[in-house]
């Protein structure tokens, strides 16, 4: 039925505003020690994503340092 599934959606939280309010709703929730380790885990992620990959690392140190491309 078309119907009931329009009533399990939240439509207030499909804006920037209400996507807001809901993160914070869910971080108010959690324990202190619990918000620490999302954070830990949130650093060890962007500092991997930082990271260039191997296949670039190889790429790049087989072309002097240069990236493939480049016009210098």
């Amino acid at each position: 039925m078309p119907g009931s599934d329009e009533k399990a959606i939240d439509w207030s939280l499909t804006t920037w505003e209400g996507a807001e309010r809901e993160q914070l709703r869910r971080w108010a929730q959690l324990s202190l020690e619990e918000i620490v380790r999302a954070q830990e885990e949130m650093q060890s992620l962007a500092e991997r994503l930082g990271r260039p990959r191997r296949s670039e690392v190889k790429r790049r140190s087989t072309n002097g340092g240069k990236e493939k491309g480049a016009n210098s």
